[in-house]
């Protein structure tokens, strides 16, 4: 499996919609992961044009921003998306009340308020689902950890994890925004990352 998946990123890595469609072809239970981010239009609009009805499943820590929560509602609108989210255990207010702010990347409670807010969401996500192909909009420019992965690989559970757009550009996505009239917000953040070029934990254990 290891040779096929090198010969399908080598023929089909710069290929966002051919790797999407070779990827549908390998598994049942396809998801699309989204944050909302920067761009995300992109990768929503490539997967959702190929399998309208594949889950869109979001990890809403609930601290996002106003805007992103408009873009959110906005864009599932736009597509017609199948968005399912999964929220922490506890509300942002419950946890608030009783912990405060959330930490800081420097405070050593920051990694257990990321495993709360975003990593159990997501285990949650995966064991409900039981997917078998993961669609996510990483990009090798994000991170330095990020520019070493491939746009496709399998995960310790055999999980096939599928980055259709790994390699491109923002000039590139922007020019695909334009091309099909997608909609855009930049009022985007994370409190899991913080910095934008810094890790959450959760692309490194899946």
């Amino acid at each position: 499996m290891i040779e096929t998946l090198d010969i399908i990123n080598r023929d089909l890595g710069q290929d966002p919609e051919a790797l999407i469609r070779w990827a549908l072809d390998q598994g049942s239970q396809p998801i699309c992961t989204t944050n909302f981010r920067p761009f995300e239009a992109v990768i929503l609009h490539m997967v959702a044009s190929q399998r309208p009805d594949i889950p869109v499943v979001w990890m809403d820590h609930g601290y996002n921003t106003e805007a992103t929560y408009r873009f959110a509602d906005a864009l599932v609108r736009r597509l017609d998306l199948n968005l399912i989210s999964f929220l922490p255990i506890r509300t942002r207010a419950h946890r608030e009340a009783l912990e405060g702010p959330f930490p800081g990347i420097d405070d050593p409670r920051h990694e257990v308020f990321t495993q709360e807010v975003k990593i159990e969401p997501f285990e949650r996500a995966l064991a409900q689902m039981a997917p078998d192909v993961w669609f996510t909009a990483l990009r090798a420019e994000d991170t330095p950890q990020r520019s070493r992965m491939a746009p496709a690989s399998r995960n310790a559970d055999g999980l096939l994890k599928v980055a259709p757009l790994l390699h491109w550009t923002a000039k590139e996505l922007h020019a695909y925004l334009q091309r099909h009239d997608l909609p855009n917000e930049f009022d985007y953040f994370d409190p899991t990352k913080v910095e934008a070029k810094r890790e959450c934990g959760l692309h490194l254990q899946h």
